[in-house]
């Protein structure tokens, strides 16, 4: 048996022993697109460097609630990170490695717009760190980018990679979203051949998605835009997995292509197979042992108390978490993984097409992948 097949029969890192993360939140935008549903603001600009030194004071505060483990990943996400100063931006990674014992090799990544690249501003960065930058590029056709709202021309994204590179960060990842109302087969082609020639070592693609409460949600309810197609959907995403497979990359999660293992994102890693992290910032979550977390959205009320509630998850709840998050990996999940599985439940999962039985492991199909919900709820 070959060393990759006797390591996939083994049980994966999982739970506390999967790493220990940090997620910080930027809430700030210059102009909040009009699908996100993240907790972000385009209008609060005069708050951030009130800002920053409450989540400095935050990061401060926390630590001081340890023991806690070695960090393995800093993530910095938003909104847009690289909004911020530079300097306050680094300063933020600087109170993280001053208040826990961040591991040496600890990937350090930044969220960033193409068009907030600079390369001063990223060199700053590098020298606070970091080591990796997760670009926002979503498309690389011009109308799909105005419908998503976005506020680059697709040259900036080539350019903003060149721009990371050449400030000593090596990784560079790039958000990709599919299936956007009037994009093209051939739209969607060209993105991905766009992403090829940027020669990055990791991609990430999502399908669009619509929540209610969004001005896309609004816009769908009145009719003023069409719904997201699920068929038309499928079709971009085995399109993308066909044409980022025949470049070399590993599609090891679902939504996740990485050049490699080592090229894969830590920080995400963590989060699949079900890690402990503290998230600090305006919406922001954290899990450890089986008690979660989460901060209030609104920054008024973050201000006055970060937190807005917790739970503590029953061991049901856990397993199931845990086969949820575990299934998006190519790998799947051993059995010493999470309880045992219903045999009847299992057999109807696979007769579906949607799992597979593959080295000892439980592992989602492609269809599977693409219908995530459908197979947990013929497992739960």
């Amino acid at each position: 048996m070959s060393s990759s097949k006797r390591w996939l029969r083994q049980p994966l890192e999982c739970g506390d022993k999967a790493g220990f993360g940090v997620y910080l939140h930027v809430p700030f935008c210059a102009h909040r697109c009009g699908y996100c549903d993240f907790a972000t603001y385009d209008d609060r600009s005069h708050l951030i460097g009130r800002y920053t030194a409450r989540l400095r004071t935050e990061i401060t505060r926390w630590a001081q609630r340890g023991p806690w483990p070695a960090v393995t990943s800093v993530f910095v996400g938003g909104g847009t990170p690289t909004l911020l100063p530079a300097d306050d931006l680094a300063g933020l990674i600087a109170a993280v490695r001053a208040s826990f014992d961040v591991a040496h090799d600890a990937e350090i990544t930044v969220e960033a717009n193409p068009e907030t690249a600079d390369q001063a501003g990223f060199r700053t960065l590098a020298d606070a760190g970091v080591n990796r930058i997760s670009l926002g590029a979503q498309s690389f056709a011009p109308h799909v980018l105005a419908t998503l709202e976005r506020r680059h021309d697709p040259d900036r994204v080539p350019a903003a990679v060149a721009t990371a590179r050449a400030a000593g960060i090596a990784q560079v990842n790039l958000d990709l979203i599919y299936g956007t109302p009037g994009e093209t087969d051939a739209d969607w082609a060209g993105s991905l051949a766009a992403v090829l020639a940027c020669e990055v070592d990791h991609v990430s693609a999502y399908a669009l998605t619509v929540a209610a409460n969004t001005a896309f949600g609004r816009a769908v309810a009145h009719g003023r835009i069409r719904e997201p197609d699920p068929d038309l959907q499928r079709r971009r995403f085995d399109v993308g997995r066909q044409i980022l497979a025949d470049a070399g990359f590993d599609h090891y999660e679902v939504s996740s292509w990485a050049r490699g293992a080592s090229r894969r994102s830590r920080h995400n890693v963590l989060y699949w197979r079900h890690g402990d992290y503290l998230g600090l910032g305006v919406g922001a979550h954290g899990h450890r042992s089986g008690r979660r977390w989460w901060n209030h959205r609104s920054i008024e009320r973050w201000f006055e108390d970060p937190i807005a509630g917790h739970e503590d998850l029953t061991v049901d709840e856990r397993a199931m978490e845990r086969l949820l998050l575990g299934l998006r990996v190519r790998e799947g999940l051993h059995p010493a993984d999470v309880p045992p599985l219903d045999a009847a439940a299992v057999d109807d999962a696979v007769g579906a097409g949607l799992l597979q039985l593959s080295c000892g492991r439980f592992q989602a199909t492609a269809d599977g992948w693409f219908l995530l919900d459908e197979l947990i709820r013929r497992l739960a």
